[in-house]
């Protein structure tokens, strides 16, 4: 609301030569006393531009701000003067307090408010009703339109102008020799909202970081309003396309992570999501539609901070690549790519060279960033050549911040409605005969009453001065050749923009990132799991909305790695401990463990750090399910004795290292030849004293067959002796003895070599 000064107003003429010099004296104290004034608010202006053949009617409040009564108030309209270009609508609006000669004269009497009293701290409304032609309005142009109260004082009892509002009325009877062509951007952009994190599910569930953008997209919020107030108007739709797939992704099933961290809850925007798609989709019908690159990233701090960091430009191509492809599936329309839009249109010969390698042809700049120095008396055409084939398209300035403030007062909407009427036919009135084009691109993420003031705005031209033209078209608009084509330089990029933009330490957290990936990816059998989140997530920390959100920002990187960094750790080698090998050859097995919801394939490498003392056999292709792990068997050959320290590391298909290298030692006791003759003689030894037990027994045997008979029996008795030596070894078999001598093994080292589990501790027993 609007403060004036209680200003001089002309003091009555008085009988009494006593009263002649109470005017002056009055005048010094209404400049003095400033604070002790009223407020005057216009709350309402219709027709916001009117015909000969209409009624105004503006409607307010008054307030008595002074210490005392107001007496004898009475509130009345004044026209002033046309105004005389663009910077007089300004000064206008900006002037306080009243000025006797340019705040014009109160329209006649008849049409005034009368209050009466106004006592110290009291509102009261008003509405006054004139019929236009009452106005004596004149030839076409911006008129200056004031509402006053007027009264008197305890301490000045006569009537003065104590507050005044102005406002300004465009007039226009007949219609304009040629209508200016006015591009008007209705912007689609939200905050970041979806975090990097699935849930461990086959729908792959993404977790949201609020869900606040179901509040947006609900009715009367922000996003709906946008859609329903933009679905008429003749706009030109400029869209980020990473809000369409973050309401794509809310129409099914997902999470919201809690406030405190941990822990979700399941989303609930799923039938607001689905009617906001389904609203956009007719609304864009016939229109022309924009296409940011994905997640509107801050072009100016990839100039100036990011571009000096390998790898961080790559990002915006694939960013236009992806915005073309999301517009399409979602919306069903092909949008235009070519167009960069940096913030608050301020660019500098960086941004520009930022913008064009990204795929942008077009840069959407401002007025008050590209200025002009060529000394026009009108506003030129928005189109300007500045080099390279390609094209800023430099939208107004005032027309363009006009409703950047808190439009959910009344007096402030109005305010705003009526300066951007105003300023729009003095566009137009700069050079009647020459018709141009002006572009419009208010701010990024208007407030719901922003956009209601936009498009109240945007009725208010139909049929006026203006006519409608796309952003397309206004960039083919062949430029004036006196306008300014030149790029600022980087030191003129403004202060207060740059302390805003993402530090270098952001692109190199973003850099970390991309390698992490880069090394995943693979891999992976299913790598859409991972690729598309991830990539979209890193594209995602560079949107030009972080710039209100520093900390956030930082905390959304550091998620991102931090989660992605856990999801590499999941495919790792299980740590072993020292083991040892017994033999010439062995082997040696690995095992690699698999803890993520998807396969993965790797090349498993072991090597030697002594290869002439072990030697071990070539690297393996690893492919394990997920949820799972395999042992990996690796064959080696011994060639001496001791400890050998060996490596294994994973590598990924194509030869990138996986993961940290592990070591453990490997201990290596061969069998020599001598502990081979040993155990030959061992076995020997038992053959013999088998053979000796054998004779033993058969002496006597043959003893007893002497004393038991003669002649005869003795020989019949030798000669059972001899079929029992006959028959000996089928008794030798039953013989005790004979299970004494073992089976020897045809390779009684290499067995021996296979069951040696080494030393007490020395590790893991080994398969061969």
């Amino acid at each position: 609301m609007r403060r004036t000064a209680a200003l001089l107003a002309a003091a009555p003429m008085l009988a009494g030569l006593t009263q002649i010099p109470a005017a002056p004296a009055a005048h010094a104290e209404s400049k003095a006393t400033g604070s002790r004034s009223v407020d005057v608010s216009i709350t309402s202006l219709t027709p916001t531009a009117p015909k000969q053949s209409d009624t105004l009617t503006v409607s307010g409040t008054v307030t008595n701000d002074t210490k005392s009564t107001v007496s004898g108030a009475q509130v009345g309209l004044r026209v002033g003067p046309t105004m005389n270009g663009r910077s007089a609508i300004d000064t206008a609006a900006h002037r306080t307090g009243y000025t006797e000669g340019l705040d014009g004269t109160e329209v006649d009497d008849k049409y005034a408010k009368k209050i009466g009293k106004l006592s110290a701290g009291t509102s009261r409304d008003f509405s006054l009703s004139i019929p236009v032609d009452q106005l004596h309005l004149g030839e076409n142009g911006v008129y200056q339109l004031g509402v006053s109260l007027t009264g008197g004082t305890s301490s000045q009892p006569w009537p003065q102008v104590l507050g005044i509002e102005r406002t300004f009325l465009p007039w226009q009877s007949g219609t304009a020799r040629k209508k200016s062509q006015l591009t008007y951007l209705w912007p689609l952009i939200s905050a970041t909202h979806v975090t990097a994190r699935t849930d461990n599910d086959e729908d792959r569930t993404p977790i949201f970081r609020d869900d606040r953008l179901a509040k947006e997209l609900a009715p009367g919020g922000r996003l709906q309003q946008m859609v329903a107030l933009g679905k008429n108007l003749p706009i030109t739709w400029v869209i980020d396309p990473d809000l369409l797939a973050t309401v794509d992704a809310m129409t099914k099933k997902y999470e919201v992570q809690n406030p405190s961290g941990k822990g979700t809850t399941a989303g609930r925007g799923q039938t607001v999501a689905k009617q906001w798609l389904d609203a956009l989709q007719k609304a864009v019908d016939g229109k022309q539609v924009v296409a940011l690159p994905f997640a509107d990233p801050d072009l100016a701090s990839l100039a100036h901070r990011g571009k000096n960091v390998t790898g961080t430009l790559s990002h915006l191509q694939g960013a236009t690549e992806l915005a073309s492809t999301t517009v399409e599936t979602i919306l069903g329309v092909r949008p235009r790519t070519d167009f960069a839009w940096p913030v608050d249109g301020a660019i500098d010969s960086s941004i520009v060279d930022v913008a064009t390698s990204g795929g942008a042809h077009n840069v959407i700049a401002r007025s008050d960033s590209l200025r002009e120095t060529g000394g026009l008396s009108y506003t030129p055409t928005a189109a300007r050549q500045i080099g390279g084939g390609n094209t800023a398209v430099v939208a107004d300035a005032r027309l363009s911040t006009a409703f950047t403030g808190d439009m959910s007062k009344a007096e402030n909407s109005t305010l705003a409605i009526q300066t951007f009427l105003a300023q729009s036919q003095m566009f137009n009135l700069q050079a009647p005969d020459k018709q141009r084009s002006i572009v419009v691109a208010p701010q990024r993420t208007p407030t719901t009453s922003q956009a209601q003031a936009m498009a109240a705005a945007l009725e208010s031209l139909s049929g006026q001065w203006t006519q409608p033209l796309s952003l397309g078209q206004a960039a083919k608009a062949k430029p004036d050749p006196r306008a300014t084509q030149r790029v600022p330089s980087s030191r003129s990029y403004p202060r207060s923009l740059r302390a805003r933009e993402l530090p270098t330490e952001a692109f190199d957290k973003i850099q970390e990132t991309q390698k992490t990936l880069d090394n995943f990816e693979p891999i992976l059998t299913a790598k859409y799991r991972v690729v598309t989140p991830f990539g979209n997530a890193i594209r995602r920390e560079m949107s030009t909305s972080w710039r209100s959100e520093a900390h956030n920002a930082a905390g959304f990187r550091h998620d991102v790695q931090t989660y992605l960094s856990g999801l590499t750790k999941k495919v790792r080698l299980v740590p072993k401990t020292d083991m040892t090998l017994s033999g010439r050859s062995a082997t040696v097995p690995v095992t690699l463990q698999n803890n993520l919801v998807q396969g993965v394939e790797l090349r498993l490498v072991l090597r030697s750090q002594q290869g002439n003392r072990l030697a071990i056999s070539d690297p393996q292709l690893v492919n394990v399910e997920g949820g799972h792990s395999q042992s990996v068997k690796f064959g080696t050959t011994a060639n001496a004795n001791g400890p050998v320290w060996v490596s294994a590391q994973l590598y990924t298909p194509d030869g990138q290292p996986y993961g940290r290298e592990m070591l453990f030692e490997v201990n290596v006791t061969e069998i020599t030849s001598t502990v081979i003759l040993v155990i030959a003689g061992g076995v020997l030894l038992l053959v013999l004293a088998g053979v000796r037990i054998y004779v033993q027994r058969k002496r006597a045997a043959a003893r007893s067959g002497e004393d038991g008979g003669d002649g005869e029996d003795a020989e019949m008795a030798h000669g059972q002796d001899d079929e029992g030596d006959s028959e000996a070894p089928e008794t030798d078999r039953r013989d005790p003895a004979h299970a004494l001598v073992p089976e020897q093994p045809s390779d009684p080292a290499a067995d021996t070599g296979s069951q040696s589990a080494g030393p007490s501790g020395s590790g893991e027993k080994v398969e061969r």
